[in-house]
Protein backbone atom coordinates (compact mmCIF):
# COMPACT_ATOMS: atom_id res chain seq x y z
CA UNK A 1 0.00 0.00 0.00
CA UNK A 2 2.87 2.17 0.72
CA UNK A 3 4.09 1.11 -2.29
CA UNK A 4 1.09 2.26 -4.40
CA UNK A 5 1.21 5.63 -2.68
CA UNK A 6 4.68 6.33 -3.38
CA UNK A 7 3.87 5.40 -7.58
CA UNK A 8 1.08 8.41 -7.19
CA UNK A 9 3.37 10.86 -6.25
CA UNK A 10 6.24 9.57 -8.13
CA UNK A 11 3.60 10.39 -11.23
CA UNK A 12 2.80 13.67 -9.60
CA UNK A 13 6.74 14.59 -9.83
CA UNK A 14 8.71 13.17 -7.23
CA UNK A 15 11.57 11.53 -9.01
CA UNK A 16 13.04 10.39 -5.52
CA UNK A 17 10.84 8.02 -5.02
CA UNK A 18 11.83 5.85 -7.64
CA UNK A 19 14.51 4.24 -6.21
CA UNK A 20 12.47 3.36 -3.00
CA UNK A 21 10.12 2.25 -5.07
CA UNK A 22 12.21 -0.56 -6.71
CA UNK A 23 13.53 -1.54 -3.76
CA UNK A 24 10.06 -2.03 -1.91
CA UNK A 25 8.97 -4.47 -5.40
CA UNK A 26 12.22 -6.57 -5.61
CA UNK A 27 11.74 -7.17 -1.70
CA UNK A 28 8.25 -7.98 -2.59
CA UNK A 29 9.09 -10.01 -5.64
CA UNK A 30 11.59 -11.98 -3.27
CA UNK A 31 8.91 -12.77 -1.07
CA UNK A 32 6.99 -13.96 -3.26
CA UNK A 33 9.80 -16.55 -4.68
CA UNK A 34 10.65 -17.50 -1.39
CA UNK A 35 6.80 -18.18 -0.12
CA UNK A 36 6.60 -20.31 -3.44
CA UNK A 37 9.43 -22.11 -2.62
CA UNK A 38 8.44 -23.13 0.52
CA UNK A 39 5.12 -24.07 -0.71
CA UNK A 40 6.61 -26.15 -3.57
CA UNK A 41 9.12 -28.08 -0.93
CA UNK A 42 5.78 -29.08 1.30
CA UNK A 43 3.86 -30.59 -1.75
CA UNK A 44 7.16 -32.69 -2.48
CA UNK A 45 7.18 -33.72 0.82
CA UNK A 46 3.48 -34.45 1.14
CA UNK A 47 3.65 -36.33 -2.18
CA UNK A 48 6.63 -38.37 -0.62
CA UNK A 49 4.57 -39.04 2.57
CA UNK A 50 2.05 -40.72 0.12
CA UNK A 51 4.53 -43.35 -0.84
CA UNK A 52 6.22 -43.84 2.62
CA UNK A 53 2.85 -44.08 4.52
CA UNK A 54 0.16 -45.70 1.45
CA UNK A 55 -3.09 -43.83 0.94
CA UNK A 56 -3.70 -43.24 4.68
CA UNK A 57 -1.60 -40.52 6.44
CA UNK A 58 -1.64 -41.39 10.23
CA UNK A 59 -3.41 -38.72 12.42
CA UNK A 60 -0.22 -37.26 13.56
CA UNK A 61 1.48 -36.05 10.51
CA UNK A 62 -2.62 -34.91 9.28
CA UNK A 63 -2.83 -32.68 12.44
CA UNK A 64 -0.14 -30.70 10.95
CA UNK A 65 -1.18 -30.45 7.37
CA UNK A 66 -3.63 -27.30 6.00
CA UNK A 67 -6.86 -28.19 4.79
CA UNK A 68 -5.68 -27.37 1.09
CA UNK A 69 -2.42 -30.02 1.83
CA UNK A 70 -5.24 -32.56 3.02
CA UNK A 71 -7.26 -31.82 -0.55
CA UNK A 72 -3.87 -32.18 -2.44
CA UNK A 73 -3.27 -34.80 -0.91
CA UNK A 74 -6.24 -36.67 -1.72
CA UNK A 75 -6.65 -35.81 -4.99
CA UNK A 76 -2.82 -37.02 -5.91
CA UNK A 77 -3.92 -40.39 -4.02
CA UNK A 78 -6.83 -40.70 -6.53
CA UNK A 79 -4.70 -39.73 -9.51
CA UNK A 80 -1.87 -42.32 -8.57
CA UNK A 81 -4.43 -44.90 -8.07
CA UNK A 82 -5.94 -44.37 -11.29
CA UNK A 83 -2.43 -44.49 -13.24
CA UNK A 84 -1.62 -47.46 -11.01
CA UNK A 85 -5.07 -49.47 -12.52
CA UNK A 86 -4.40 -48.16 -16.34
CA UNK A 87 -0.86 -49.93 -16.30
CA UNK A 88 -0.29 -53.66 -15.78
CA UNK A 89 -3.01 -55.38 -17.27
CA UNK A 90 -6.56 -56.34 -15.42
CA UNK A 91 -5.45 -56.22 -11.83
CA UNK A 92 -2.94 -52.87 -12.18
CA UNK A 93 0.81 -52.30 -11.05
CA UNK A 94 1.28 -51.29 -7.36
CA UNK A 95 4.23 -48.97 -8.03
CA UNK A 96 4.45 -48.41 -4.13
CA UNK A 97 5.38 -52.28 -3.68
CA UNK A 98 8.92 -51.89 -3.88
CA UNK A 99 10.28 -48.25 -3.02
CA UNK A 100 14.19 -49.65 -2.95
CA UNK A 101 15.15 -52.03 -5.96
CA UNK A 102 15.49 -55.64 -5.03
CA UNK A 103 18.77 -57.14 -4.31
CA UNK A 104 18.69 -60.28 -6.07
CA UNK A 105 16.07 -60.77 -9.31
CA UNK A 106 15.81 -64.32 -8.17
CA UNK A 107 14.42 -65.53 -4.67
CA UNK A 108 13.93 -69.10 -2.98
CA UNK A 109 10.34 -69.66 -2.29
CA UNK A 110 8.41 -72.53 -0.41
CA UNK A 111 5.13 -74.07 -1.70
CA UNK A 112 2.44 -73.81 0.80
CA UNK A 113 0.23 -75.86 -0.91
CA UNK A 114 -0.06 -77.65 -4.03
CA UNK A 115 -0.65 -75.60 -6.60
CA UNK A 116 0.04 -77.49 -9.88
CA UNK A 117 2.33 -76.73 -13.02
CA UNK A 118 3.97 -73.27 -12.92
CA UNK A 119 5.68 -72.25 -16.17
CA UNK A 120 8.67 -69.80 -16.54
CA UNK A 121 9.31 -67.22 -19.17
CA UNK A 122 12.09 -69.72 -20.14
CA UNK A 123 9.35 -72.75 -20.64
CA UNK A 124 10.56 -74.35 -18.17
CA UNK A 125 7.79 -76.01 -16.01
CA UNK A 126 8.09 -76.36 -12.74
CA UNK A 127 5.69 -78.38 -10.30
CA UNK A 128 4.71 -76.57 -7.23
CA UNK A 129 3.39 -79.24 -4.42
CA UNK A 130 3.25 -78.75 -0.69
CA UNK A 131 6.39 -77.97 1.03
CA UNK A 132 8.72 -77.77 -1.60
CA UNK A 133 11.41 -75.12 -2.16
CA UNK A 134 12.09 -73.45 -5.46
CA UNK A 135 14.62 -70.96 -6.68
CA UNK A 136 12.60 -68.47 -8.89
CA UNK A 137 12.67 -65.05 -10.80
CA UNK A 138 10.72 -62.72 -8.16
CA UNK A 139 8.72 -61.46 -10.23
CA UNK A 140 7.03 -64.46 -11.36
CA UNK A 141 6.58 -65.13 -8.06
CA UNK A 142 4.88 -62.03 -6.17
CA UNK A 143 1.57 -62.93 -7.29
CA UNK A 144 1.39 -66.14 -6.35
CA UNK A 145 3.33 -65.05 -2.50
CA UNK A 146 0.36 -62.63 -1.94
CA UNK A 147 -1.98 -65.56 -3.07
CA UNK A 148 -0.23 -67.58 -0.16
CA UNK A 149 0.46 -70.29 -2.15
CA UNK A 150 3.86 -69.71 -2.14
CA UNK A 151 6.20 -68.38 1.10
CA UNK A 152 9.62 -66.27 0.69
CA UNK A 153 12.59 -68.24 2.24
CA UNK A 154 14.29 -65.88 4.11
CA UNK A 155 18.52 -66.88 4.06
Amino acid sequence: ERNQADVSEAKAGRADLIFLIRFRHCCLLRNQRCVLAYLYDRLLRIRALRWEYGSVLPNAIQFHMSAEEVEWFNRYKKSLATYMRSVGGEEGLDLTQDIKPPKSLYIEVRCLRDHGEFEIDDGTTILLKKNSQHFLPRWKCEQLIRQGVLEHVLS
